[in-house]
C-alpha cells in the first residue's frame, strides 16, 4: 500500500473476497476503464484534448464516438462536457479517452446537455453514490426529476426542471458526504417541506 486511509474488506463466497484502501485523495490518476467527466479544452487535427482533472490532458478521437467516420465527425466544440471512459491509463503514456463501448455503442457516454451544472467533491463520496443501490440517490430521486452523471474523477453533473431543484440537489450531494443517514432524511424531508 503506498496511500494511507482506511483498510476495507469485502468478503466473497468462497473465501477470500478484496481487500482495498479508501483514501481521501484529491488529485484523480486515470485508470483503466473508469468512466469519467471531461472538458473539451482543445481541437488537435483528428484529436480533441479533454481535462479530466489529473496531471496531464487526455486525448480523444473523433472516431471514438458511435456512428463517426472520416465523413460524418461528432459535433464537439471547445468548453463541452464529454463522458467516456478510459481506453489506455498508465503512467507512460498520455490518457485516452473514448465515447464507445467494446460494441462500438455509446452506452450514455458522449457529450453531455449544456445546460446543467458541472461541480467537483471527493474520490471517497463518488465512489460511495456509485455503489449497488445507493440510498442517497434513490432518497433524492423521490424528491424531484433529475439527470445525474458521475465520473470516477470526482466530477457530478445534474440537471433538473429548474434551476433551484438543480442548486438543491448539488447542496445535499455535496453536505451528504459527512451526513448520517438520519441528519441526511431530515434535510431532505425540510427541503421537501414535510
Amino acid at each position: 500500500v503506498t496511500k494511507c486511509g482506511l483498510l476495507r474488506h469485502r468478503p466473497a463466497g468462497g473465501g477470500g473476497g478484496a481487500f482495498w484502501v479508501d483514501s481521501q485523495q484529491k488529485r484523480y490518476v486515470p485508470v483503466k476503464g473508469d468512466h469519467v467527466i471531461g472538458i473539451v479544452t482543445a481541437k488537435t487535427g483528428d484529436l480533441f484534448k479533454v481535462d479530466v482533472g489529473g496531471s496531464e490532458l487526455a486525448s480523444l478521437s473523433y472516431l471514438a464516438f458511435e456512428g463517426a467516420t472520416k465523413r460524418n465527425r461528432p459535433n464537439v466544440q471547445v468548453g463541452d462536457l464529454i463522458y467516456g471512459q478510459f481506453l489506455v491509463a498508465n503512467k507512460d503514456m498520455e490518457p485516452e479517452l473514448v465515447c464507445i463501448d467494446s460494441s462500438g455503442r455509446a452506452s450514455g457516454m458522449g457529450v453531455i446537455g449544456q445546460d446543467g451544472f458541472l461541480f467537483k467533491v471527493t474520490l471517497g463520496l463518488i465512489r460511495k453514490l456509485l455503489a449497488p443501490k445507493c440510498e442517497i440517490i434513490e432518497e433524492l430521486s423521490q424528491l424531484y426529476p433529475f439527470e445525474l452523471v458521475l465520473g470516477m474523477n470526482g466530477r457530478i453533473w445534474v440537471k433538473a426542471k429548474t434551476v433551484q431543484q438543480t442548486l438543491i440537489i448539488v447542496n445535499i450531494l455535496e453536505a451528504c458526504e459527512y451526513m448520517t443517514a438520519e441528519q441526511r432524511k431530515q434535510a431532505l424531508a425540510k427541503v421537501s417541506g414535510n
